[in-house]
């Protein structure tokens, strides 16, 4: 019995063609859903994950019994509340918790795919999410939102279903990624390959995992959501429950025995291959480049409602990387919002408990959902 088994999927039978030229189909999607489906079906929102993200965005999460990731956000009474809207989230194409990726059984040779899995867009991604709003038989969604990764979604959701959803949320993202991003995913994708129990993309025939090589690969990561203030605030130059340095290379510093403990308890929830497969989308992510270097034409066609939030601290997607998104979009006389949140906590801003994201966020989607309805009446 799979530890799947009991996780909400579709199946989809129609082939998608994917960037790098394969086509795939009769592939499972997972996903799980919030809130109710009114009877016009015009309150869903389509919620994309980040990076090691997955379906289950709030209450425990079945398979890690944690809380899921967007907690502090998703909701009855939150932000996104469900009580007022059905939330979609669903594993993205290349992930490790239903959806096809490659740790999927490859039906030719009856083993994981490992590295033979296709490799994968951020395009993808969205080109295979999209057939959730089939299985649901939704025309249009009231929002498609997510950050970091999610908002690179977001962007390309638009980009490729222009009169898909009324508003579009991208938080913390970016339209391409930048040479420094780049280069944190490669040294992350070169950890895990240098790990002797990696075997060529194969562990899984042989029951390892590179898990040394997937923490610190976690561990370097890490430090990109957070910022220079944050943890200078909490750990600072502060030991690990002793009084004088070792003179060792164990964790002297506090700061060094966090980042162990984020590398370790990572590797328990995700997949070594996946983690490779989709920090190559991120980085192959660029909207700009597919519209001839101009990233207004990606959103011409549309008339969807923009909101773009970005925070003070994060150094990984700042602040001048998301206004690029609203001047393209200013160029073309779309609607379009803008806000700056003031915050210490880094990239990792909009999944913590940040008042003024949180109440930001919620009255945007709440007066946006009003006057849709007054539209219509």
């Amino acid at each position: 019995m799979s530890k799947f088994d009991n996780i909400k999927n579709i199946i989809v039978k129609d082939q998608l063609k994917l960037d790098c030229g394969q086509t795939i189909s009769d592939f499972p999607i997972a996903y799980e859903t919030y809130g109710k489906l009114n009877s016009k079906k015009d309150n869903a929102i389509l919620v994309f994950h980040a990076l090691t993200g997955d379906q289950f965005a709030t209450d425990i999460n079945p398979i890690t019994k944690k809380d899921g990731w967007w907690k502090y956000a998703l909701g009855k009474g939150k932000a996104i509340d469900t009580n007022k809207y059905f939330v979609i989230c669903a594993n993205v194409l290349g992930g490790c918790m239903g959806s096809f990726g490659p740790s999927s059984l490859n039906k030719k040779t009856g083993k994981p795919y490992g590295n033979d899995f296709p490799v994968i867009t951020i395009n993808d991604m969205v080109n295979a999410q999209y057939f959730l709003l089939k299985h649901f038989k939704i025309e249009k969604l009231f929002c498609v939102t997510g950050g970091s990764m999610g908002g690179m979604q977001v962007l390309q959701f638009v980009a490729n279903y222009p009169n898909a959803s009324h508003t579009a949320v991208p938080i913390a993202c970016t339209s391409n990624h930048s040479a420094q991003n780049i280069g944190f995913n490669e040294l992350g994708r070169q950890a895990i390959m240098a790990d002797s129990n990696w075997q060529n993309g194969k562990y899984e025939e042989t029951n390892n995992s590179p898990n040394k090589g997937l923490s610190v690969a976690r561990m370097a990561a890490h430090i990109t959501y957070l910022s220079k203030d944050a943890l200078q605030e909490k750990f600072g130059r502060k030991l690990q429950e002793r009084d004088d340095l070792k003179f060792s290379f164990d964790a002297d510093f506090q700061i060094e025995s966090y980042l162990r403990h984020q590398g370790s308890v990572f590797v328990d929830r995700f997949d070594a291959n996946s983690y490779l497969y989709i920090t190559r989308a991120m980085d192959y992510f660029d909207l700009n480049k597919k519209f001839g270097g101009n990233l207004s034409k990606a959103f011409e066609k549309s008339k969807t409602k923009f909101f773009i939030m970005s925070f003070t601290s994060d150094w990984l997607y700042p602040t001048p990387e998301n206004k690029e998104i609203v001047i393209a979009l200013n160029s073309i006389g779309a609607d379009v919002g803008f806000v700056e949140i003031e915050s210490d906590k880094g990239h990792d801003s909009f999944l913590l408990n940040v008042p003024d994201f949180l109440k930001t966020l919620g009255n945007f989607l709440n007066t946006s959902y009003e006057r849709l309805h007054e539209k219509r009446i």
